[in-house]
């Protein structure tokens, strides 16, 4: 009998499925007091889709709560978040504003430090040209030193020779005759006032003759050696018919030297000057006998030529 139930159930809601349920888009209250077959049929099928929908509808509150609940905790994080957002933004920003900053900074002072590189590497540049050229004429410096150092030298080692020589040449007179000395890069040879002449006259004497005659003879070997003649005289004034004054007298003394020189011995005349000096350079107290006869004398000047040295400072100026 049951079956039988069953199967006539099943066989109605086939039946009705395309009439009732396939019309129907929500379930529907039940008939309260179902009196036919299709009432009880719909109420049978009905409830169990009410109840079914009454189930998904709790189903869906309880989600509906959960879901609020859900979103109220996310509405809290968002903020949360949100906030943090703003804030990590606002940092952001900040450095991004200090970042660029500091990349104008760092460009500026890139540029510095260029400038400076490049002022330093030219001032470098300047200080080495400069050191160079410090260095090249200290060279050129020391060159023309040690070249005027060996003229000199050469001066000095033929001026030693020459006052050696003329000394040797002049051993057979006296002392008191002849002296030779080395001063202020020069040879003096000075011959006293009775060696050569007689008083008030300006004629040499027979043994002065010899004298002058054996200088020449070193004068004429010794061709770079220039000669100055000075005729000296005491402080006792002189005025005769021929000389009206001592440097007259000097003058005239000193120019007969030159004249014998040259005439007679063949000095080159150019090598040759006379000078009068009068009682001006006393070598002597004019105040004695022995002084004033110190004092009249003739000096016999010997000077090694200078012209390669002038040459060389000439040079060293232009």
């Amino acid at each position: 009998m049951k079956k039988i139930i069953i199967i006539t159930l099943a066989i109605s809601a086939i039946f009705f499925s395309k009439n009732v349920f396939g019309q129907i888009d929500e379930p529907k209250s039940i008939y309260k007091k179902p009196k036919t077959f299709k009432e009880k049929s719909y109420n049978f099928f009905t409830s169990k889709r009410l109840k079914k929908s009454l189930n998904q509808r709790d189903s869906l509150n309880d989600l509906t709560v959960a879901f609020n609940k859900d979103t109220t905790q996310r509405g809290i994080e968002y903020r949360y978040l949100d906030s943090l957002y703003k804030a990590l933004t606002a940092k952001y920003n900040d450095c991004t504003a200090k970042n660029n900053d500091l990349k104008a900074q760092y460009a500026e002072l890139n540029a510095k430090y260029n400038d400076l590189m490049k002022k330093s590497l030219n001032d470098a540049e300047r200080f080495n040209n400069a050191l160079k050229i410090k260095a090249e004429e200290l060279e050129a410096r020391e060159k023309r030193l040690a070249e005027l150092q060996a003229i000199i030298n050469k001066q000095d080692s033929l001026l030693n020779a020459l006052n050696n020589t003329v000394k040797r040449a002049l051993l057979a007179f006296k002392s008191d005759e002849i002296s030779v000395e080395m001063k202020n890069g020069k040879v003096y040879v000075s011959l006293s006032d009775k060696l050569l002449f007689k008083s008030g006259s300006a004629a040499i004497e027979e043994k002065g003759l010899d004298a002058i005659k054996t200088l020449a003879d070193v004068l004429n070997k010794n061709a770079d050696i220039d000669v100055l003649i000075e005729g000296h005289t005491d402080n006792i004034p002189i005025k005769t018919t021929k000389y009206e004054d001592n440097w007259a007298l000097s003058a005239d003394r000193a120019l007969s030297i030159v004249r014998l020189l040259s005439n007679e011995h063949g000095v080159n005349p150019k090598r040759l000057e006379a000078a009068g000096r009068a009682e001006f350079y006393p070598k002597a107290s004019n105040e004695t006998v022995e002084g004033r006869a110190k004092n009249r004398r003739t000096e016999i000047i010997l000077s090694p030529k200078l012209d390669e040295l002038y040459k060389l400072i000439e040079k060293n100026r232009r």
